[in-house]
């Protein structure tokens, strides 16, 4: 999808906070009381007949556990804006928008058709598939820590200004899920979901008001993405270890409680090419592995001027094919890439200008490739990939 096949979604701050403001009630997060008062019924049987979900208890989004290496610095560097913190009514109304397929024009296709759970919220598609089976121009991203991106974009190609406007720019796509201008576009949603019995219950308890809005949509399926927090990788553990014997203020630079193959991957991630490393870490930041928002491309093309946005490192072994276009098949050749394969661009980044002798990239022996995937391979978080909080939770 290119810029020119949307219509302008911006949601300026001043109008963030009118969404938030207008019909709120409640607990001092524009929460209501769990029974909204449908005559008859109450809002959980309701909500009941369809979702697994617990009005009275839902599930922790907006505390989680961190471990003591996300440290104070790190858990508030985050791309959260102060007009839509995650809370738990509304990350779960978020999770229920972001697995239903009645959120596409043909009701086949949800967020979670091209963002899989079981393979760290990406699909195996080189370029995903939109509901008539169409390809789009470019593959899914993985969702975890998406949170800890402090650019003011999202996208592949950074065309958006924030979580909150890409939300909906899938669901007005032709492509991906259909409701164009011409069929109504979000207007459209918005009357189907009003019909839909759950959905005015469910934003009567998240948001005060029973109404439904784009705004509103919006803001829940941006909580529910940042609401994706992956902490318990292999990696995470170890780093967890060393942390809490490190020097405060002082880099870690050994991590004994990996494998002693993941280790050598993990110098050579961390350390620069003067030190005998890659410099990963510059680019992949520790310890959220979410990219610098300063990064410039990487060099896949001659000439390429866009400046491509990764996604967090984490689970990055289960999610492949890589790159926006899905053109690499496993991390093997993810690695090859920066070592041989960097092309020079007007975007490259200057990271990848400093190889020897002016070569591009960053020269590695087959050990070091070896160790960099045995690194990668420990970044896996299995939790993220099987948590029942992010799951699907339609009743099918």
């Amino acid at each position: 999808m290119t810029p020119q096949q949307i219509p302008a979604l911006r949601l300026p701050t001043a109008l963030l906070v009118a969404a938030l403001v207008v019909g709120c009630s409640g607990d001092g997060e524009g929460n209501s009381p769990v029974d909204p008062g449908t005559p008859g019924e109450s809002a959980q049987e309701i909500v009941s007949r369809w979702l697994d979900l617990d009005l009275a208890a839902p599930p922790n989004y907006a505390l989680p556990e961190y471990p003591a290496h996300y440290d104070p610095r790190v858990r508030g560097s985050t791309n959260e804006p102060s007009a839509n913190r995650v809370t738990d009514r509304r990350a779960a109304l978020g999770r229920v928008l972001f697995y239903d397929p009645q959120l596409s024009v043909d009701r086949s296709t949800s967020c979670a058709s091209c963002h899989l759970q079981s393979l760290g919220f990406t699909d195996p598609e080189p370029r995903s598939i939109g509901f008539r089976g169409e390809r789009t121009p470019a593959r899914s991203m993985r969702l975890g820590n998406a949170r800890f991106y402090l650019g003011d974009d999202a996208f592949w190609d950074r065309r958006s200004a924030s979580f909150e406007e890409q939300a909906l720019l899938p669901i007005v796509d032709s492509v991906e899920m259909g409701f164009t201008e011409d069929v109504g576009g979000l207007d459209a949603l918005v009357d189907r979901m009003r019909e839909l019995e759950y959905y005015p219950v469910l934003f009567e308890w998240a948001f005060g008001s029973a109404e439904i809005r784009d705004t509103r949509i919006a803001f829940a399926l941006a909580q529910f993405v940042r609401s994706l927090v992956s902490v318990d990788s292999e990696f995470d553990r170890a780093f967890e270890s060393a942390f809490r014997l490190a020097t405060p203020g002082q880099p870690i630079r050994e991590l004994p409680e990996l494998s002693p193959e993941a280790q050598r991957g993990f110098r050579v991630f961390t350390r620069p090419a003067r030190e005998g490393g890659a410099g990963c870490s510059s680019c992949h930041l520790l310890p959220t592995l979410a990219l610098d928002p300063t990064a410039g491309n990487n060099g896949l093309d001659p000439g390429e001027t866009r400046i491509f946005k990764a996604p967090s490192l984490k689970n990055v072994a289960v999610t492949g094919p890589y790159m926006h276009d899905g053109r690499f098949a496993n991390l093997d050749e993810v690695v090859e890439h920066y070592a041989s394969g960097v092309i020079g661009s007007p975007g490259l980044d200057p990271r990848l200008r400093g190889g020897v002798a002016g070569n591009l990239g960053v020269p590695l022996s087959q050990a070091q490739k070896d160790a960099l995937v045995a690194f990668m391979e420990a970044l896996t978080d299995d939790d993220l990939l099987v948590d029942p909080k992010f799951a699907d939770p339609f009743r099918r």
